[in-house]
């Protein structure tokens, strides 16, 4: 029942108004969250992707309007805040919703502000003004708090956001939610955590196998509503069957195949199966064309790559798909002109306007980072006005962009990672296919995943029926992070706040157990040492005494053994082919001629001819004692070990060469292994001990010994686990004092002080923050021009999403100077963190250099973008970052000419697409 909504019920709450706005029920874990935020309590709430965790989110922002406070509203990307924004400007007007996201800026000081984390972050660290009156945070996509680039961010502002402010977090479903709960509350006071495992809209899963669309499990009682499917759940048998044929064809194929057929799969070859059928991978048209028919559009389909994105629009022009009615077609044409087509007609014509204009006039359109962004928010809007309805697109559209699909495709189950193609992982699958299913709209959602050569159908159910995707912290102490709090809260109080950082919580929550199993292991060696107790003495003192002769007494053992591996080692060095000598051990002992030294960095390995007539490859083991060259023989010019006339003729010789000598020369002797003096007279005394001690005469001694025998082990076993605690106890903090005994090396703190130096590293929130700082105390930057600054600037941003081997463009004069002083400057200080035990600090990339000084120095757009080899998204969004951070390093240059030089190089870089979008 609705709290609101019947025939004269008379609303009382925020809740219940809020509620009524709804034309649907509101699902309980909703109810329950609102309710808690209402009665003053953080939540955490858990839901599958679609479920309507926002709703939970915007009621946040309704209590804070109601309540005469602020609300920031708080997202991991740019593309989320501008569509978040959008949707709380229609619901409350311009005045009263803000956005920032590092380089946009909009009515900062209104009383809800939608802005991305790392925002937030910097204003926590700042002590901005605008926060006070702040009454409610809302975390949404808290689960990316995991990232192990941008994730610290969350940590951080959970920990230092006053204790007055409510804090709501979103996360997507993780299997500890509980967990992540328990640790809100033990940070933030009191956090009521709600799971919700069941989808407002059923989810089916399905496999196409060419144009056939399959269930992909085979009970008709699999519950659809669950936000996962029992595990074990049984699997169609057609595609169990499918799979089959599938691997017998390939295998039979594979054994047929000459060099003039086709592969498997080819269109001159199809792949064909067992049973006469030919199973096709589906084609991209025809996979649309059938969601068509099925009425399963709109329908998101993930390719993981974005040149792939780009050719599946490219396929569909081609085939002359068309899903829009002339009158929808005629809408979207309208909505881009007015939205995209504002811009330069030369910049247009660079982007690919008209392409893109034809094909979301069609109904199909791509989505990724590489696009322009104006470009994506158009095709999100134009989707969520049913006016495209297919969108091929990569995995950064699951980052909570609210694009609710009807279906979802999945092309692939593996994708690149930036080191390797891996398989995508049960969170990521449920992440992706959650899309599906519009809430109102439709009355169940559909995953596909295209058939693939070698699927295996289970391992999809297993993708399809996993819940087990923890959320693991990725939180560690940067230097901005360091001289920021030190600043804040003093060195001390800032280990202790780094302590209740969810990273720790989850470290001592391992600690947990691992102290557990320390105190049986103690508990266990009082019992063994009660056991072993003697009524003649101290038996533990005296089966000491005996433990350390038997240890010396190896020890000494080891130590003449490896100095004959040494001496035998050096031997060996100077034996020649011809050498005939006798092998001291091993399966080929006995006399031998060498073949080859086999001398090696790695291991001296000598071939040989054994007189038995044996060609074997030795090891250093048969050497236990050094060997000598006791005769040599002819060998042949080309000999060949695979021939047995050859081999009979070397071990004649080898027979012949020690024939006349004595016995005792051609016979393998060891040597005893006898301790040096000085371990001997140690051992003797120890001997003399034991025998005076009065345990030694005991009846019961050796009944005793085993006790204390299983007392050392375990006493071993007992150390271990004690340092495992330590090395897991205080892990964050331990890595706070290196990070701060860096910054001391580099005066940047001076115990609980932050050094004037330090100031500038307060305003640098970068990956190379520390480089940064250093290249501005040194005085680098302070000669070059504008264009010049955002050139060097750019390495400290950059990143390659892949390693390019070639040399980078730069362009040339003080740049390049420039730049080989910062790298100097960063191998300097990665020596300094090797020395510390840190390893933060990136390698700079100078490859966007060269684009950013033209760009800088007024080139064109299409002139760039070509000579660069750029997607006009990939370059926006490095622009944006470059520009972001010119400020950043303007704020930290104090009174240095970098400051000016930096502004003047963000209003040189701010134009054109960079300005407008």
């Amino acid at each position: 029942m609705r709290p609101a909504g019947a025939p004269g019920a008379r609303v009382t709450t925020i809740y219940e108004k809020f509620a009524a706005t709804f034309a649907f029920d509101l699902d309980d874990f909703q109810v329950r969250a609102c309710q808690a935020l209402e009665e003053g309590h953080g939540v955490l709430v858990a839901a599958p992707t679609g479920a309507g965790k926002t709703v939970v989110g915007e009621f946040a922002v309704e209590l804070a309007v109601e309540t005469g406070r602020k609300c920031f509203y708080t997202t991991p990307i740019k593309a989320l805040s501008n569509q978040k924004y959008h949707d709380l400007v229609a619901r409350y007007g311009p005045e009263q919703v803000g956005l920032l996201t590092g380089d946009t800026s909009v009515n900062g000081e209104a009383p809800v502000v939608v802005m991305t984390t790392e925002v937030l972050r910097n204003m926590l660290y700042a002590g901005s003004r605008t926060l006070i009156g702040l009454g409610f945070v809302v975390m949404d996509e808290v689960h990316y708090l995991a990232d192990r680039s941008r994730g610290a961010a969350w940590e951080e502002v959970i920990i230092h956001l006053p204790e007055s402010v409510t804090v709501a977090s979103l996360s997507a479903t993780v299997s500890n939610a509980e967990e992540f709960g328990e640790w809100l509350e033990t940070v933030r006071g009191e956090t009521r955590t709600i799971v919700a495992e069941r989808r407002p809209v059923p989810l089916y899963q399905h496999v196409m196998v060419g144009r056939r669309l399959l269930d992909l499990f085979a009970s008709s009682d699999v519950d659809a509503s669950a936000g996962f499917v029992r595990e074990g759940a049984p699997v169609n048998d057609e595609l169990m069957r499918i799979a089959r044929d599938d691997w017998a064809s390939t295998r039979l194929m594979r054994d047929r195949r000459s060099p003039r057929k086709g592969k498997p799969g080819s269109s001159k070859n199809p792949r064909s199966v067992g049973n006469g059928r030919r199973v096709w991978i589906p084609g991209r048209v025809d996979v649309i064309e059938r969601l068509e028919r099925e009425r399963m559009l709109p329908a998101i389909v993930f390719i993981f790559s974005r040149a792939g994105c780009d050719a599946a629009v490219q396929q569909c022009l081609d085939a002359n798909l068309r899903l829009n009615t002339p009158e929808e077609r005629d809408q979207a044409i309208s909505f881009v002109e007015q939205t995209v087509g504002m811009l330069p007609g030369a910049d247009l014509d660079v982007l690919g306007y008209h392409e893109f204009l034809d094909a979301v006039s069609r109904g199909v359109a791509a989505h990724h980072a590489g696009m322009l962004p104006a470009f994506k928010e158009c095709v999100e809007a134009l989707y969520l006005q049913g006016l495209v309805k297919v969108v091929f697109a990569t995995e950064t559209l699951a980052l909570g962009i609210n694009m609710p699909a009807r279906t979802v495709v999945l092309e692939k189950l593996t994708k690149w990672n930036g080191e390797t193609h891996a398989d995508i992982t049960p969170g990521e699958y449920t992440q992706l296919t959650g899309r599906a299913g519009r809430r109102g709209l439709d009355i169940e959602g559909n995953a596909v995943v295209l058939w693939q050569p070698g699927m295996n159908p289970r391992e999809l159910a297993g993708l399809a029926s996993t819940r087990t995707y923890p959320l693991r912290s990725s939180f560690r102490p940067s230097y901005n992070m360091a001289v920021n709090l030190v600043h804040q809260y003093g060195r001390h109080r800032s280990r202790e706040l780094l302590e209740q950082s969810f990273a720790q919580f989850q470290a001592d929550r391992a600690v947990v157990g691992l102290a557990r199993q320390l105190r049986k292991a103690e508990d266990a060696l009082a019992g063994y040492a009660e056991a072993a107790k003697c009524h003649l003495g101290d038996f533990l003192e005296y089966a000491d005494l005996r433990r350390q002769v038997n240890e010396l007494e190896k020890d000494a053992s080891r130590s003449r053994r490896a100095e004959k591996r040494e001496d035998a080692a050096t031997s060996l060095e100077r034996l020649k082919p011809g050498d005939v000598i006798v092998v001291p051990a091993g399966k080929f002992a006995g006399p031998a001629v060498i073949v080859d030294p086999g001398l090696s960095e790695h291991g001296h390995r000598p071939f040989v001819v054994t007189a038995s007539r044996q060609a074997k490859r030795l090891a250093i083991m048969d050497f236990p004692v050094p060997v000598e060259a006791v005769g040599r023989v002819r060998l042949p010019k080309k000999f060949d070990a695979r021939n047995p006339h050859t081999r009979k003729q070397v071990a004649e010789s080898v027979r012949q060469a020690v024939g006349d000598l004595p016995l005792s020369v051609t016979r393998p002797r060891l040597e005893k292994t006898v301790p040096d003096p000085a371990a001997a007279a140690e051992i003797s005394t120890l001997r003399d001990r034991m025998k005076a001690h009065p345990c030694h005469s005991c009846p019961e001694r050796e009944d005793h010994a085993r006790w204390t025998e299983r007392y050392f082990k375990l006493q071993r076993d007992t150390e271990t686990l004690a340092r495992r605690v330590e090395r897991r106890t205080n892990t964050v903090a331990r890595e706070f004092d290196r990070v701060c005994e860096v910054l001391d090396a580099l005066g940047y703190l001076d115990g609980d002080r932050v050094t004037d130096r330090g100031r500038g590293l307060m305003r640098i929130y970068s990956d190379l923050d520390l480089v940064a700082a250093e290249a501005l105390r040194e005085g680098m930057w302070d000669d070059l021009s504008p264009a010049h600054l955002a050139s060097v600037l750019s390495v400290l941003v950059y990143e390659a999403r892949r390693p390019d081997e070639s040399a980078p463009r730069l362009p040339g004069g003080p740049v390049t100077a420039t730049i080989e002083g910062m790298q100097r400057l960063w191998g300097e200080l990665e020596r300094l963190e090797k020395d510390h035990k840190l390893a933060f600090l990136r390698a700079p990339d100078p490859g966007f250099a060269w684009t950013a000084y033209r760009w800088a120095e007024g080139d064109a757009l299409d002139e760039v973008l070509t000579r660069a080899d750029l997607t006009a998204g990939d370059f926006v969004r490095q622009m944006k970052q470059l520009v972001d951070f010119a400020g950043q390093v303007a704020d930290a240059a104090g009174d240095s000419p970098v400051r000016k030089t930096a502004r003047a190089a963000i209003g040189l870089l701010r134009r054109g697409i960079v300005s407008t979008d």
